[in-house]
């Protein structure tokens, strides 16, 4: 008889929230913990899982000529560049030669450091309406338009007083360009999060010009809510939406458009029963738990993801830049909650037919929650070029993948001591993690 009994979520980015965790367990039906191990919602289409699988395979083949690597005599060192922040969760910069980087504090202000130093008055303050409460809540998501210098415009996502995910539109301040004006913000989505961790939060932009956002699956244990193999919500994926067209620019009615390419638009999806199913059309990738961080190549412009699991395995997804082609789009199912990883999540056996495996997976000895890094494109270190950085949030550890001739290698490459709650990059490319105590690093090589 198979196990149904679902599994404890003992460890969560910035979660210890394990009595909580036991009451969600006995809180879910057997029913709900037997839909865990159902065949994947959607049935995607065999071309598209051959397009995929040939965009892989070039995507390794290319880089392993272009970017090879020895990553076991890498020993990385970080050094703090500021401190006395507040739960800062993420770093990044606004793409307009100011050499500036921005600072998220979870309970919801942006910090400026400049020429070094961290400016005293935020850039934006918008703790009265975001919800922090619980240790995945609050502001956790900023992308500063690709047009900035232009347009002025940067997007956040935060949790709102309702718990709630909510991402905004703002504008610079015209007279002081390190100030935001926040009487002009303008709400382009809103999700209703029905529990208060898995809430994603990632912003970014990709080359394509298009706005990708992460949203969990709405929380609890072993995807409670049945929502990361439902096409029908936008919880347990990666959006991909237009956010600059001249149809939002010009009418305030019109939050985003959905881009022609978009996968999963004006399909015929049917689910594995042979019922259509309407997914919506904001979808690139379903199958998500927690996709706390991901981040573009810039060079590249492959699609880096961390999915935070649940009790055993993280992992380390993959899009590449051919399956992101304009017109060309794939869809994707990265397999939870039927996998945790590559390991069948409830029981020993189920279908991973059609589904999309991790480049990379670690289990919890010593370990709790990834942290989804950045390929390095920085100038000051020729020995990490290409090579993914990424780490663990509870143990502190980083690792470095690269491809070779037989596939992605992977080493561990430093053992921090701090809790890593994010990486970002500079406008030259360079590598930075933020940390629960308070500071910004930046990345470097011993």
């Amino acid at each position: 008889m198979t196990n149904c009994t679902p599994k404890l979520n003992q460890n969560h980015p910035f979660l210890p929230f394990l009595y909580w965790s036991m009451l969600v367990f006995l809180g879910i039906s057997l029913l709900s913990a037997c839909n865990a191990n159902r065949a994947p919602v959607l049935i995607l289409p065999a071309e598209a899982n051959e397009q995929k699988s040939a965009a892989n395979q070039t995507a390794v083949a290319t880089r392993a000529e272009n970017d090879v690597v020895a990553i076991e005599g890498i020993a990385l060192a970080i050094e703090p560049l500021v401190t006395e922040l507040t739960r800062p969760v993420f770093v990044t910069h606004a793409g307009d030669g100011s050499g500036r980087l921005f600072i998220l504090e979870q309970a919801g202000r942006i910090r400026i450091v400049q020429d070094g130093a961290l400016l005293e008055t935020p850039f934006l303050d918008l703790e009265e309406q975001v919800n922090d409460n619980g240790n995945e809540q609050g502001l956790l998501g900023l992308a500063f338009a690709p047009n900035y210098v232009e347009s002025g415009s940067f997007f956040v996502n935060y949790t709102d007083t309702e718990g709630n995910t909510v991402v905004e539109r703002f504008q610079v301040d015209a007279a002081n360009p390190n100030l935001a004006d926040p009487n002009s913000e303008f709400i382009v989505l809103q999700l209703e999060q029905p529990a208060r961790n898995h809430n994603g939060g990632m912003l970014a932009f990709g080359p394509d010009g298009y706005l990708y956002i992460g949203a969990g699956d709405g929380g609890g244990s072993g995807d409670r809510y049945g929502n990361a193999q439902d096409p029908e919500t936008l919880l347990g994926a990666i959006l991909r939406i237009d956010v600059l067209s001249t149809d939002v620019v010009s009418d305030a009615a019109v939050p985003y458009t959905i881009p022609a390419d978009n996968p999963w638009i004006n399909q015929d999806w049917q689910t594995a029963d042979g019922e259509a199913i309407d997914a919506r059309d904001e979808i690139l990738a379903i199958g998500l738990r927690n996709p706390w961080r991901f981040s573009f190549d810039r060079l590249t412009g492959d699609l880096w993801i961390g999915d935070v699991g649940q009790n055993q395995i993280e992992e380390v997804d993959f899009i590449p830049a051919a399956a992101l082609a304009p017109g060309a789009v794939q869809p994707f199912n990265f397999g939870w909650p039927i996998l945790e990883g590559t390991h069948c999540y409830q029981s020993d056996e189920c279908d991973a037919s059609g589904l999309d495996a991790p480049v990379f997976e670690y289990d919890h000895s010593g370990h709790c929650s990834i942290t989804g890094g950045y390929v390095y494109r920085g100038a000051q270190y020729a020995e990490l070029a290409g090579v993914y950085l990424f780490g663990d949030y509870c143990s502190g550890t980083m690792w470095a993948t690269t491809p070779t001739a037989e596939g992605w290698h992977t080493a561990v490459v430093l053992q921090s001591g701090v809790q890593i709650s994010s990486f970002g990059e500079d406008e030259n490319g360079e590598l930075y993690l933020t940390a629960f105590d308070g500071t910004v690093y930046q990345i470097g090589v011993e």
